[in-house]
């Protein structure tokens, strides 16, 4: 079958699509990956074939512009739903997210774009990342089935859900969906009508391990996570195993890319880990090289190395709770420290704690005290690397990519209203 797999222009985003390909193509399964041209390198770089459609969004452009501005409008969203917020704050983030995110990722001439080439290229399925809701769009207007590829927990979903609930309390004429009108006015163009698998898909393929993953009645076929972190080279100190614990320190691939502020500083990380005999290996850019005083003697810091290949040999691992650093991490059974404040990264830090593999820190709450007494309890406690273990266990007892490929065939032929 012709497989089109759909992503915005963020590679953190792409990277957990990338395993899936690969068995697609392996099956023999004929797989293009579209996306806005920026992106376009990074596709053709994991050795699958690339389209490039419309043009680049501006969600980048729009965080560097608004600034604090809006990731405090981001901060205050309460995607993990412990909250219980009441239908006005559910109704304000479906608002500014559908208007400062999903309507920039997916702009009009990218939409357009995707929409024609599946109309030409005629796919069976069309499998996006959960905010690209182009590819549903494109699935629809073409006749494919489609399916959403979760690189972790479904908030946005939960949320959708209990944003729905409640506006169905309302009266009809006080119902307010953005999401729903801005998908509307967007399938209006090519003919077609919205209905809810516009945007939650006809069903999911979900990367989260049993314990993490979100119960919500949807459609759902699990799948392992499997890391790929782009174009990797094993550099030569990688190849001796460490003579002291070793600890990553990351701030994962979207901070190098998008304006969004540091949620800690690093100066007092790495004063905190400075009289710890350990070895510290943080992987930052030169603008984040930039930002540290000093370098302390057991800190080794570079540009990049593939998490894959650094993770088995770490006792620790200190992050901002980002989907492929947390899932890479979990699969290596790595005990994490986690220090976040938005989006679903905040979810994943605290069920990582409730799980008992790894420690959630509040970015208001640090102190370098606090810091390093967390990273003493996870070298120390026999029980961070057990349950970190466990965790381990859950993900991989999940069916391979190439263990899902027949169930994306027979989800296809039940939903595929297109060619024969």
């Amino acid at each position: 079958m012709r497989v089109l797999m759909t992503s915005l222009a963020v590679e953190a985003h792409f990277n957990g699509a990338v395993p899936l390909a690969w068995a697609l193509r392996a099956a023999g399964h004929e797989v293009r990956v579209a996306s806005q041209p920026a992106l376009t390198e990074t596709i053709t770089r994991a050795g699958l074939t690339a389209v490039p459609v419309g043009t680049d969004h501006v969600h980048h452009d729009l965080v560097s512009h608004l600034g604090a501005e809006l990731t405090g409008f981001y901060r205050d969203i309460d995607f993990t739903g412990e909250r219980g917020d009441d239908y006005l704050s559910l109704k304000g983030a479906n608002t500014l997210l559908t208007a400062t995110f999903y309507a920039q990722a997916n702009n009009d001439p990218m939409v357009d774009e995707l929409v024609d080439y599946a109309r030409y290229w005629r796919p069976d399925l069309v499998i996006w990342e959960p905010f690209t809701f182009a590819g549903a769009v494109a699935a629809r207007a073409s006749g494919a089935a489609h399916a959403r590829l979760l690189w972790g927990p479904d908030l946005f979903l939960r949320m959708r859900q209990a944003f729905r609930r409640q506006m169905e309390l309302l009266p009809k004429e006080l119902h307010d969906d953005t999401l729903e009108e801005w998908l509307t006015w967007t399938l209006d163009r090519f003919g077609c009508g919205f209905d809810e698998e516009m945007a939650v898909g006809q069903w999911n393929i979900d990367q989260m391990p049993a314990g993490v993953r979100l119960p919500l009645g949807r459609p759902t076929v699990p799948m392992r996570y499997v890391p790929y972190n782009g174009r990797s080279v094993i550099p030569d100190w990688l190849r001796e195993p460490p003579h002291r614990p070793r600890i990553c320190l990351t701030l994962g691939i979207t901070s190098r890319d998008m304006a969004y502020p540091n949620l800690f500083s690093l100066d007092e990380l790495l004063e905190a880990v400075a009289e710890l005999d350990v070895e510290i290996v943080a992987t930052l850019t030169e603008a984040q090289r930039a930002e540290v005083a000093r370098v302390p003697d057991n800190t080794r810091v570079t540009d990049f190395v593939p998490l894959h290949a650094l993770l088995p040999s770490c006792s620790a691992a200190v992050h901002h709770g980002g989907a492929g650093t947390w899932s890479t991490a979990a699969v290596y059974g790595v005990p994490q420290m986690v220090i976040a404040d938005m989006w679903d990264n905040v979810y994943r830090a605290r069920r990582l704690a409730d799980l008992g593999a790894g420690l959630f820190l509040p970015p208001d709450e640090l102190t370098v005290g606090g810091l390093r007494d967390g990273l003493e309890q996870l070298l120390t406690k026999p029980s961070f690397r057990d349950d970190a273990g466990r965790l381990r266990e859950a993900m991989v007892a999940e069916p391979s990519p190439a263990g899902v490929v027949p169930a994306l065939e027979e989800l296809t032929r039940q939903h595929r209203t297109g060619r024969e």
